[in-house]
């Protein structure tokens, strides 16, 4: 995707100073291993070669080059394994929104960008995102995303019947072929997978987006809790760059075509 490449081209061009990381051992850093699920389009998932591709993957290599180490990427079924994190099977898992209850197991980085959660069904259908209107309703969730934690929270004890899925691509044929009534999706994923498509003409967003400490409003990185020194050369790597293209204008000609709904907010 041309407009990735000039994401990473911008970033790369923008990191003027390299500096190293420490690993838990004391000794300098020389990889980071990055654990990702590889099936959120356009975000991270693997293209027609089988390799990995997306904006997610392609800032943690620019990422990786700021810190002069090498990136490894280790893929997952799942987004939120923090067992094989905590196990030192990887060093961070790339692409998650960082919630309340997922910070009680791990840190995160600031934000790489802004994401918001919606509800899609059918235009005619006058569902909203609320568990009077969904009552009796199948929504569809992923497995392990914190939509599902969300829906199975909030929803399901008030008669929403929550139907979690693997893979977005069977939700979707799900939704198509009527045996879910609705999705809650994050907005840029159902746009490229469902909205964007001509089958997709006949659904819609309905009612505002979903909010709430559950969900989480933006996309980091995660990392063990004593990872603080690569959570903090991270945060540095991320902060430079960033903080560049928003000075120049060009972060947010770069994320428009995205259509993230919300700006990038930083502390």
């Amino acid at each position: 995707m041309v407009l990735i490449r000039t994401c990473v081209v911008l970033l790369l061009s923008l990191m003027a100073s390299v500096f190293s990381t420490t690993a838990a051992s004391g000794q300098p850093r020389h990889e980071i291993r990055f654990a990702v699920a590889a099936q959120f389009p356009p975000f991270q998932s693997r293209n027609q070669h089988g390799q990995l591709a997306g904006l997610n993957i392609e800032l943690g290599n620019a990422l990786c080059i700021q810190l002069n180490v090498r990136c490894t990427w280790v893929d997952q079924v799942l987004v939120e394994n923090f067992p094989a994190l905590e196990a030192r099977q990887f060093d961070a898992i790339m692409g998650m929104a960082p919630t309340l209850k997922r910070r009680q197991r791990v840190n995160f980085t600031d934000n790489l960008y802004p994401i918001t959660t919606r509800l899609v069904a059918h235009k005619t259908s006058g569902l909203k995102p609320t568990p009077r209107s969904l009552k009796g309703k199948r929504v569809g969730v992923l497995v392990g995303s914190n939509r599902e934690a969300f829906a199975l929270s909030k929803w399901a004890p008030k008669g929403v019947i929550v139907k979690a899925f693997w893979r977005n691509d069977e939700l979707i044929r799900s939704l198509l072929a009527g045996d879910i009534d609705a999705t809650l999706q994050g907005t840029v994923e159902i746009r490229e997978a469902l909205l964007d498509t001509a089958d997709g003409q006949v659904f819609d967003f309905l009612g505002p987006h979903v909010s709430t400490e559950l969900l989480g409003n933006g996309v980091a990185i995660a990392l063990r809790k004593p990872d603080t020194a690569l959570r903090s050369a991270l945060n540095h790597a991320l902060n430079h760059a960033l903080e560049q293209l928003k000075q120049s204008g060009e972060y947010q000609r770069i994320i428009e075509p995205y259509r993230l709904d919300a700006p990038l907010s930083r502390p």
